[in-house]
Protein backbone atom coordinates (compact mmCIF):
# COMPACT_ATOMS: atom_id res chain seq x y z
CA UNK A 1 0.00 0.00 0.00
CA UNK A 2 0.69 3.81 -0.52
CA UNK A 3 1.75 5.76 2.47
CA UNK A 4 -1.05 7.91 1.49
CA UNK A 5 -3.31 5.23 1.63
CA UNK A 6 -2.19 3.92 4.99
CA UNK A 7 -2.28 7.36 6.25
CA UNK A 8 -5.69 7.74 4.72
CA UNK A 9 -7.14 4.13 6.39
CA UNK A 10 -5.39 5.21 9.60
CA UNK A 11 -7.38 8.62 10.10
CA UNK A 12 -10.27 7.10 9.03
CA UNK A 13 -9.86 4.23 11.82
CA UNK A 14 -9.13 7.25 14.26
CA UNK A 15 -12.21 8.92 13.55
CA UNK A 16 -14.38 5.81 13.54
CA UNK A 17 -13.23 4.70 17.27
CA UNK A 18 -13.27 8.53 18.35
CA UNK A 19 -16.86 8.98 17.44
CA UNK A 20 -18.31 5.86 18.95
CA UNK A 21 -15.93 6.51 21.79
CA UNK A 22 -17.56 10.13 22.44
CA UNK A 23 -21.07 9.20 21.03
CA UNK A 24 -24.32 10.24 22.99
CA UNK A 25 -25.95 6.97 24.93
CA UNK A 26 -29.30 8.21 23.04
CA UNK A 27 -27.77 7.44 19.63
CA UNK A 28 -25.69 4.83 20.28
CA UNK A 29 -26.44 2.00 22.27
CA UNK A 30 -23.45 1.91 25.05
CA UNK A 31 -23.46 -2.19 24.66
CA UNK A 32 -23.32 -1.76 20.80
CA UNK A 33 -20.38 0.82 21.35
CA UNK A 34 -18.82 -1.17 23.62
CA UNK A 35 -18.68 -4.16 21.18
CA UNK A 36 -17.78 -2.51 18.48
CA UNK A 37 -14.68 -1.06 20.87
CA UNK A 38 -13.96 -4.43 22.03
CA UNK A 39 -13.92 -5.81 18.23
CA UNK A 40 -11.60 -3.08 17.13
CA UNK A 41 -9.35 -3.90 20.14
CA UNK A 42 -9.34 -7.42 19.45
CA UNK A 43 -7.99 -7.42 15.34
CA UNK A 44 -5.38 -4.70 16.53
CA UNK A 45 -4.18 -7.19 19.22
CA UNK A 46 -3.35 -9.07 16.21
CA UNK A 47 -0.97 -7.44 14.99
CA UNK A 48 2.57 -7.70 15.16
CA UNK A 49 4.37 -5.09 17.82
CA UNK A 50 5.87 -3.37 14.65
CA UNK A 51 2.69 -2.76 13.24
CA UNK A 52 1.03 -1.92 16.03
CA UNK A 53 3.61 0.90 16.49
CA UNK A 54 3.74 2.11 13.43
CA UNK A 55 -0.19 2.67 13.33
CA UNK A 56 0.29 4.71 16.39
CA UNK A 57 2.52 6.77 14.72
CA UNK A 58 0.23 7.26 11.78
CA UNK A 59 -2.66 8.01 13.81
CA UNK A 60 -0.71 10.75 15.64
CA UNK A 61 0.14 12.38 12.41
CA UNK A 62 -3.37 12.60 11.53
CA UNK A 63 -4.24 13.92 14.78
CA UNK A 64 -1.89 16.84 13.99
CA UNK A 65 -3.47 17.67 11.15
CA UNK A 66 -7.00 18.82 12.97
CA UNK A 67 -6.57 22.12 15.15
CA UNK A 68 -5.94 22.10 18.60
CA UNK A 69 -9.70 21.28 20.53
CA UNK A 70 -11.75 18.27 21.78
CA UNK A 71 -11.28 16.45 18.26
CA UNK A 72 -7.81 16.08 17.93
CA UNK A 73 -7.47 15.22 21.64
CA UNK A 74 -9.96 12.54 21.03
CA UNK A 75 -7.74 11.34 18.12
CA UNK A 76 -4.94 11.62 20.30
CA UNK A 77 -6.09 8.79 22.72
CA UNK A 78 -6.75 6.35 20.35
CA UNK A 79 -3.25 4.50 20.19
CA UNK A 80 -3.27 4.80 24.68
CA UNK A 81 -6.64 3.46 24.47
CA UNK A 82 -5.86 0.36 22.06
CA UNK A 83 -2.17 0.17 24.05
CA UNK A 84 -0.59 0.44 20.75
CA UNK A 85 2.48 1.71 22.66
CA UNK A 86 2.44 -0.70 25.54
CA UNK A 87 6.26 -1.22 26.16
CA UNK A 88 7.09 -4.21 23.58
CA UNK A 89 9.99 -5.29 26.20
CA UNK A 90 7.46 -6.16 28.34
CA UNK A 91 5.18 -7.65 26.31
CA UNK A 92 7.29 -9.86 24.84
CA UNK A 93 8.21 -10.75 28.99
CA UNK A 94 4.85 -11.59 29.74
CA UNK A 95 4.16 -13.73 26.50
CA UNK A 96 7.32 -15.89 27.49
CA UNK A 97 5.76 -16.70 30.29
CA UNK A 98 2.63 -17.39 29.24
CA UNK A 99 3.95 -19.77 26.40
CA UNK A 100 6.12 -21.76 28.53
CA UNK A 101 3.51 -22.57 31.34
CA UNK A 102 1.65 -23.79 28.20
CA UNK A 103 4.65 -25.86 27.07
CA UNK A 104 5.21 -26.81 31.01
CA UNK A 105 1.40 -28.11 31.38
CA UNK A 106 1.26 -30.37 28.21
CA UNK A 107 4.56 -32.22 29.24
CA UNK A 108 4.52 -32.26 33.06
CA UNK A 109 2.32 -35.38 33.23
CA UNK A 110 3.63 -36.80 29.98
CA UNK A 111 6.35 -39.75 29.58
CA UNK A 112 9.29 -38.33 29.39
CA UNK A 113 10.49 -40.84 26.46
CA UNK A 114 7.60 -39.77 24.25
CA UNK A 115 9.52 -39.66 20.79
CA UNK A 116 8.71 -35.74 19.25
CA UNK A 117 8.18 -36.27 15.11
CA UNK A 118 8.83 -32.98 14.56
CA UNK A 119 12.20 -32.98 15.96
CA UNK A 120 13.69 -36.37 14.46
CA UNK A 121 15.22 -38.48 17.23
CA UNK A 122 14.34 -36.45 20.29
CA UNK A 123 12.17 -37.45 22.89
CA UNK A 124 10.25 -34.82 25.11
CA UNK A 125 12.84 -35.20 27.84
CA UNK A 126 15.30 -33.97 25.37
CA UNK A 127 13.03 -31.56 23.75
CA UNK A 128 12.36 -30.08 27.50
CA UNK A 129 15.33 -30.05 28.40
CA UNK A 130 16.69 -27.82 24.94
CA UNK A 131 14.10 -25.14 26.09
CA UNK A 132 15.31 -25.54 29.70
CA UNK A 133 19.31 -24.81 28.26
CA UNK A 134 18.16 -21.98 25.82
CA UNK A 135 16.86 -19.81 28.89
CA UNK A 136 19.91 -20.57 31.04
CA UNK A 137 21.95 -19.45 28.20
CA UNK A 138 20.21 -16.70 27.72
CA UNK A 139 19.69 -15.44 31.21
CA UNK A 140 23.83 -16.13 31.13
CA UNK A 141 24.40 -13.48 28.39
CA UNK A 142 22.18 -10.89 29.02
CA UNK A 143 23.49 -10.56 32.32
CA UNK A 144 27.38 -10.72 31.25
CA UNK A 145 26.16 -8.45 28.50
CA UNK A 146 28.07 -10.41 26.30
CA UNK A 147 30.68 -9.09 23.70
CA UNK A 148 31.18 -12.37 21.87
CA UNK A 149 29.55 -15.52 21.07
CA UNK A 150 29.26 -17.87 24.29
CA UNK A 151 28.56 -21.61 23.79
CA UNK A 152 25.62 -23.32 26.08
CA UNK A 153 28.26 -25.92 27.41
CA UNK A 154 30.10 -22.95 28.93
CA UNK A 155 26.64 -22.15 31.17
CA UNK A 156 26.25 -23.93 34.50
CA UNK A 157 22.54 -25.96 34.04
CA UNK A 158 22.23 -28.12 37.12
CA UNK A 159 20.47 -30.05 35.04
CA UNK A 160 18.32 -32.73 37.30
CA UNK A 161 18.97 -36.52 37.34
CA UNK A 162 15.96 -37.31 36.93
CA UNK A 163 14.07 -36.76 33.50
CA UNK A 164 10.50 -36.42 35.27
CA UNK A 165 12.02 -33.29 36.91
CA UNK A 166 12.74 -31.48 33.72
CA UNK A 167 9.41 -29.60 33.14
CA UNK A 168 9.86 -27.80 36.65
CA UNK A 169 13.12 -27.37 35.95
CA UNK A 170 12.35 -25.72 32.33
CA UNK A 171 10.00 -23.13 33.88
CA UNK A 172 12.35 -22.49 36.98
CA UNK A 173 15.01 -21.61 33.95
CA UNK A 174 12.09 -19.22 31.99
CA UNK A 175 11.11 -17.16 35.49
CA UNK A 176 15.17 -16.98 35.75
CA UNK A 177 15.96 -15.34 32.33
CA UNK A 178 12.74 -13.09 32.69
CA UNK A 179 13.64 -11.86 36.07
CA UNK A 180 17.26 -10.72 34.67
CA UNK A 181 15.51 -9.89 31.33
CA UNK A 182 13.43 -7.39 32.95
CA UNK A 183 16.29 -5.61 34.73
CA UNK A 184 17.83 -4.90 31.82
CA UNK A 185 17.60 -1.75 29.27
CA UNK A 186 16.39 -3.64 26.55
CA UNK A 187 18.23 -0.85 23.82
CA UNK A 188 21.86 -1.65 25.66
CA UNK A 189 24.31 -2.89 23.07
CA UNK A 190 25.74 -6.44 22.91
CA UNK A 191 26.46 -9.90 21.11
CA UNK A 192 23.45 -11.75 19.28
CA UNK A 193 23.72 -14.70 17.14
CA UNK A 194 20.86 -12.62 14.96
CA UNK A 195 20.33 -9.55 13.01
CA UNK A 196 19.50 -7.14 15.93
CA UNK A 197 22.86 -6.39 18.49
CA UNK A 198 20.69 -5.66 21.70
CA UNK A 199 19.18 -6.98 24.31
CA UNK A 200 15.95 -6.61 23.27
CA UNK A 201 17.21 -9.59 20.53
CA UNK A 202 16.88 -11.86 23.49
CA UNK A 203 12.78 -11.46 24.76
CA UNK A 204 11.81 -11.83 21.09
CA UNK A 205 13.86 -14.94 20.40
CA UNK A 206 12.85 -16.38 23.50
CA UNK A 207 9.37 -16.30 22.66
CA UNK A 208 9.61 -17.73 19.19
CA UNK A 209 11.66 -20.32 20.54
CA UNK A 210 9.05 -21.15 23.37
CA UNK A 211 6.38 -20.96 21.00
CA UNK A 212 7.76 -23.44 18.31
CA UNK A 213 9.03 -26.21 20.84
CA UNK A 214 5.57 -25.94 22.67
CA UNK A 215 3.98 -26.48 19.52
CA UNK A 216 6.63 -29.54 19.18
CA UNK A 217 5.38 -31.02 22.49
CA UNK A 218 1.69 -30.07 22.08
CA UNK A 219 2.15 -32.01 18.32
CA UNK A 220 4.03 -35.28 19.89
CA UNK A 221 1.48 -35.75 22.43
CA UNK A 222 -1.80 -35.27 20.24
CA UNK A 223 -2.94 -31.47 20.76
CA UNK A 224 -3.53 -28.73 18.54
CA UNK A 225 -1.38 -26.11 18.91
CA UNK A 226 -2.20 -22.64 19.11
CA UNK A 227 -0.65 -19.19 18.32
CA UNK A 228 -1.93 -15.79 18.76
CA UNK A 229 -2.12 -14.56 14.96
CA UNK A 230 -0.19 -11.03 16.14
CA UNK A 231 2.62 -13.61 17.88
CA UNK A 232 2.79 -15.84 14.80
CA UNK A 233 3.08 -12.91 11.73
CA UNK A 234 5.86 -11.72 14.44
CA UNK A 235 7.48 -14.87 14.19
CA UNK A 236 7.42 -14.73 10.51
CA UNK A 237 8.96 -11.47 10.52
CA UNK A 238 11.37 -12.51 13.29
CA UNK A 239 12.67 -15.21 11.65
CA UNK A 240 13.18 -13.82 8.26
CA UNK A 241 15.27 -11.05 9.82
CA UNK A 242 17.60 -13.06 10.93
CA UNK A 243 17.91 -15.34 7.83
CA UNK A 244 21.22 -13.45 6.59
CA UNK A 245 22.54 -14.56 10.26
CA UNK A 246 21.97 -17.82 10.13
CA UNK A 247 24.53 -19.27 7.38
CA UNK A 248 23.62 -23.20 7.32
CA UNK A 249 20.26 -21.39 5.89
CA UNK A 250 22.09 -18.81 3.52
CA UNK A 251 24.45 -21.63 1.96
CA UNK A 252 21.53 -24.02 1.00
CA UNK A 253 19.38 -20.96 -0.66
CA UNK A 254 22.21 -19.83 -2.46
CA UNK A 255 23.23 -23.10 -3.57
CA UNK A 256 19.90 -23.93 -4.90
CA UNK A 257 17.77 -23.05 -8.25
CA UNK A 258 16.35 -20.28 -6.50
CA UNK A 259 12.68 -18.79 -6.88
CA UNK A 260 10.12 -16.42 -5.08
CA UNK A 261 7.32 -18.12 -2.90
CA UNK A 262 4.56 -16.18 -1.49
CA UNK A 263 3.15 -16.35 1.88
CA UNK A 264 -0.44 -15.37 2.58
CA UNK A 265 -2.55 -15.41 5.81
CA UNK A 266 -6.62 -16.28 5.45
CA UNK A 267 -7.35 -14.45 8.83
CA UNK A 268 -5.00 -11.86 9.06
CA UNK A 269 -4.39 -10.76 5.43
CA UNK A 270 -0.96 -10.82 6.15
CA UNK A 271 1.59 -11.28 3.09
CA UNK A 272 5.41 -12.09 2.58
CA UNK A 273 7.22 -12.63 -0.36
CA UNK A 274 10.71 -14.16 -0.63
CA UNK A 275 13.28 -14.48 -2.75
CA UNK A 276 15.96 -16.97 -2.45
CA UNK A 277 18.90 -17.52 -5.76
CA UNK A 278 22.32 -17.47 -5.90
CA UNK A 279 22.57 -13.66 -5.58
CA UNK A 280 20.99 -14.32 -1.96
CA UNK A 281 17.83 -13.79 -0.09
CA UNK A 282 15.62 -11.20 0.20
CA UNK A 283 12.13 -10.99 1.47
CA UNK A 284 9.28 -7.83 1.87
CA UNK A 285 6.15 -7.95 4.30
CA UNK A 286 4.05 -7.35 1.00
CA UNK A 287 1.84 -8.94 -1.94
CA UNK A 288 4.39 -9.63 -5.04
CA UNK A 289 4.87 -11.71 -7.94
CA UNK A 290 5.51 -15.02 -7.06
CA UNK A 291 6.80 -18.43 -8.57
CA UNK A 292 4.58 -20.21 -5.26
CA UNK A 293 1.54 -18.95 -3.69
CA UNK A 294 1.19 -20.84 -0.07
CA UNK A 295 -2.26 -19.45 1.45
CA UNK A 296 -3.16 -20.72 5.19
CA UNK A 297 -3.68 -19.47 8.44
CA UNK A 298 -0.99 -17.40 9.99
CA UNK A 299 -0.41 -19.64 12.68
CA UNK A 300 0.18 -22.59 10.37
CA UNK A 301 2.42 -20.70 8.02
CA UNK A 302 4.63 -19.63 10.86
CA UNK A 303 4.80 -23.48 11.57
CA UNK A 304 5.67 -24.42 8.07
CA UNK A 305 8.28 -21.55 7.69
CA UNK A 306 9.68 -23.33 11.04
CA UNK A 307 9.34 -27.28 9.63
CA UNK A 308 6.54 -28.42 11.68
CA UNK A 309 4.32 -28.81 8.87
CA UNK A 310 3.91 -29.67 5.19
CA UNK A 311 2.07 -27.86 2.22
CA UNK A 312 0.29 -31.08 1.48
CA UNK A 313 -1.81 -30.64 4.26
CA UNK A 314 -5.41 -29.92 3.90
CA UNK A 315 -5.07 -26.35 6.08
CA UNK A 316 -2.64 -25.37 2.86
CA UNK A 317 -4.12 -24.22 -0.10
CA UNK A 318 -0.99 -24.13 -2.84
CA UNK A 319 -0.47 -22.56 -6.15
CA UNK A 320 2.41 -22.47 -8.56
CA UNK A 321 5.91 -24.56 -8.66
CA UNK A 322 5.81 -27.20 -6.15
CA UNK A 323 9.13 -27.90 -6.49
CA UNK A 324 10.61 -24.21 -5.93
CA UNK A 325 8.77 -24.47 -2.44
CA UNK A 326 10.45 -27.82 -1.81
CA UNK A 327 13.56 -26.36 -2.45
CA UNK A 328 12.81 -23.32 -0.62
CA UNK A 329 11.26 -25.46 2.50
CA UNK A 330 14.57 -27.80 2.75
CA UNK A 331 16.83 -24.86 2.33
CA UNK A 332 15.08 -23.60 5.60
CA UNK A 333 14.87 -26.86 7.77
CA UNK A 334 16.26 -25.66 11.17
Amino acid sequence: MSDALLNTLAEALAEVVTLIDTCDDDVLDPDTAVKWLESTAFLLDRLPPADRRELAERVRAAAGRHPEGGWRDGLLRVPDGFGLDDDQHERYCESIARVVADFTAAVRDADPATPVPTCPGWTLADLVAHHGTTHRWAEHVVRTRAAERVRAREVPLDLPDEPSAYPQWMADAAESSLRTLRTVDPDLPMWSHGADQRVAFYPRRLLFEAVIHCADAQLALGQEPRVEPGTAADGIAEFFENVPCYTWITERLTSSAGGSVRLLARDTGAAWTITFSAAGFSWTATVEAADVTVSADVADLLLLVYGRRRPDEDRFTVRGGGAVLDAWLGAMAM
